[in-house]
């Protein structure tokens, strides 16, 4: 049998995936205190405003220029699963639809058609700091799902399973699943028209989190899919044998069990998996089809509708001091407190 590790790789802001992913980005600021109106009690001074991504003093603007995050935007042609470990984002859309989560929440949004929205991180302590650490993974769409009506849920944080255990040894081991099935326990379902809601792609999306000495066993899948481990917190990691430290990703085969022992303080690790779509991808920033006529194609949509407009007052909308909350297109709303 070979080695389970395949290959390592550094990793930076935008990690690295393989099919059926396009890319994960990892927001780890560290903003300052709130000015009262969303934004960093702070000199912007400095900073590239509307493309700060330099992380001075430890936080970015990003693309906005009062509160940080990204203004509204389109997409089209795949699917964002946005995790939020630690702060919140502020959600708005072209279809209506608004929301506000964080804190262990995620949001899976289908872009599918075509839809333009907006997420901001608005930093509401006013007396301390706003950490933000948040993923947001691009999970691609198939042909035949491409042009589907954009969609999104919420997965609570109360509703995301924890698998929860201690090794030989009584060390915790502490793993939440976003998507797939680990020791009989189900993710929440993904939304209908993904490519994760089918079973048979296996696809997988665990935060897996190792106190300090802790060994686990990453369990073997079936043969073929795109496996890879971001380990992106903490000192060093053991694995299959093989010492690794912090901010590196793990490719593996994934019909081989890995053994993980944490060396160090405590290890956290996201885990990505999935069956490859196997189809071209032609991709121009948010837009992901499978030919460079359909880019073509989506330029011109977009030009002419808009992907249904901005009916909101501001591009980079943010919803004041409420808590969160979910609206749907439809009008429904929901709060996890209820």
């Amino acid at each position: 049998m070979s080695h389970p590790i395949i290959a390592v790789k550094p990793l930076d802001f935008h990690w690295q995936t393989l099919d059926p992913f396009l890319f994960c980005a990892f927001h780890q600021d560290n903003f300052p205190r709130g000015n009262g109106e969303l934004g960093p009690a702070a000199s912007l001074a400095g900073r590239n405003i509307g493309q700060d991504f330099e992380k001075k003093d430890g936080w970015r603007m990003y693309h906005g220029d009062k509160v940080p995050g990204f203004p509204g935007h389109p997409h089209r042609g795949f699917e964002t699963i946005t995790i939020v470990q630690n702060g919140l984002v502020d959600h708005a859309d072209s279809l209506g639809a608004a929301g506000r989560y964080g804190d262990g929440d995620v949001q899976w949004m289908t872009a599918g058609k075509g839809v333009q929205h907006s997420e901001m991180f608005p930093l509401l302590n006013e007396s301390g700091e706003n950490p933000l650490l948040l993923f947001q993974i691009w999970l691609n769409l198939p042909a035949s799902s491409k042009m589907v009506e954009p969609h999104f849920t919420m997965f609570w944080n109360k509703d995301v399973p924890v698998v929860e255990s201690r090794d030989e040894q009584g060390k915790s081991i502490r793993i939440e699943l976003v998507a797939g099935e680990l020791s009989g326990i189900h993710a929440p379902a993904p939304p209908p028209d993904s490519w994760a809601a089918n079973p048979e792609n296996n696809v997988a999306v665990l935060l897996i989190e190792l106190e300090q000495g802790a060994q686990w066993t990453l369990p073997a899948s079936t043969a073929g899919l795109n496996r890879v481990l971001y380990f992106y917190e903490g000192e060093s990691i053991t694995a299959a044998g093989q010492q690794v430290a912090v901010s590196q990703g793990l490719q593996l085969h994934s019909d081989q069990p890995l053994d993980i022992t944490c060396n160090g303080a405590t290890a956290k690790m996201l885990l990505l998996q999935g069956q490859p779509i196997a189809e071209p991808v032609a991709q121009y920033g948010p837009f992901v089809m499978n030919s460079r006529e359909e880019l073509q194609q989506t330029f011109q949509d977009y030009q002419r509708d808009q992907f249904g407009g901005w009916p909101w007052e501001r591009n980079d909308e943010v919803h004041g001091d409420s808590g969160r909350f979910a609206r749907y297109a439809d009008g429904s709303e929901e709060k996890p407190d209820q």
